[in-house]
């Protein structure tokens, strides 16, 4: 009896866990594509971002991981460094460059085709049988897509931006499938502290961060109709857009099945959307909101129907990005 109610707490917290990770990466959009429109360019907010982030959680490692931190990383750091290069600096980068020129809820709808693409990369690339489940997921994700971009306009979204939103999807796609050589092996703390030094790395050669306006930081300015300190925005992308949502998400995989993890990390699109909506007024399209209802059922499809496929070859079982 016990052990049953201490199982159903564990999920509980989990769930919580969970809810709170996919929020908080969420308002990393809004609040990006603020600082975006304060005079920082999109690779140099996300610059901003993943030096912050790894600037605290290197040292978060150190303390409660120590010298088997270390050993972790180092067993595993060529995928550590590919994830560092898609899964951190890529998909970050190419999303704040789509919601820097699309409507957040649009950019994170197209970063949400990942799963997508992993059942393409099986399909075409490994050439492993994939079920016909995943292939509908598919069929079902692309018609939606082709409603959120409304491609009977001739495509009227920003080209940059659409092509940017789906090369965070191919990050995302390359993440899901590095966890499969992670999970059990990197720790998720090690795992992201480790990425977040990476991206931060590669991104001080893209960004050039010299050249950032750091000075607009101290001043006031517009999010939306509203108005805030800028450097504001920054502690909020850094702080609780990255190491609250990273450290929360691992808090949550520790007590839900990845599966169950990863359907809950869907509720970061509504999220986005939402925060977008109230702080920056962004509304979408009635066709817009419809297409992203498809894309995730599809997508979600798509991504369970593999899952259960690695599960029984005794893998463990995919689990979204975020941003």
């Amino acid at each position: 009896m016990h052990v049953a109610q201490d199982a159903a707490r564990t999920k509980s917290v989990g769930l919580g866990f969970a809810i709170v990770s996919a929020v908080t990466f969420g308002g990393s959009g809004p609040f990006a594509k603020a600082l975006i429109g304060a005079g920082f360019s999109p690779q140099q907010a996300a610059w901003l971002r993943i030096l912050g982030a790894a600037a605290l959680l290197i040292p978060l490692v150190l303390l409660l991981r120590g010298r088997a931190g270390i050993a972790s990383a180092h067993r595993s750091w060529p995928q550590l460094v590919l994830y560092g290069l898609t899964g951190i600096a890529g998909c970050q980068t190419l999303f704040f460059i789509a919601a820097s020129r699309l409507p957040v809820g649009v950019a994170i709808l197209l970063e949400f085709t990942g799963p997508v693409l992993v059942v393409a990369w099986l399909r075409f690339v490994r050439h492993s049988v994939v079920p016909r489940s995943a292939a509908i997921g598919v069929g079902i994700a692309l018609v939606g897509l082709a409603c959120v971009v409304e491609v009977w306009s001739g495509l009227a979204l920003d080209l940059v931006g659409l092509l940017a939103g789906l090369g965070a999807a191919a990050c995302q796609a390359t993440y899901f499938l590095l966890i499969d050589r992670l999970t059990g092996v990197a720790d998720p703390l090690v795992m992201t502290a480790a990425g977040s030094a990476v991206g931060a790395v590669v991104l001080t050669l893209i960004a050039a961060p010299w050249a950032a306006p750091f000075g607009v930081l101290g001043d006031v300015v517009p999010i939306g109709n509203h108005h805030a300190p800028a450097w504001t925005f920054a502690v909020w992308i850094v702080v609780i857009s990255t190491v609250v949502a990273y450290l929360t998400g691992a808090a949550a995989v520790q007590r839900l099945s990845a599966a169950v993890g990863g359907a809950v990390a869907y509720v970061e699109v509504v999220a986005a959307t939402l925060f977008a909506w109230v702080l920056l007024d962004e509304r979408l399209t009635g066709t817009q909101l419809l297409g992203g209802t498809i894309v995730l059922a599809g997508a979600f499809v798509a991504q369970s129907s593999v899952s259960r496929t690695k599960k029984q070859a005794e893998l463990p079982p995919l689990e979204p990005s975020h941003v």
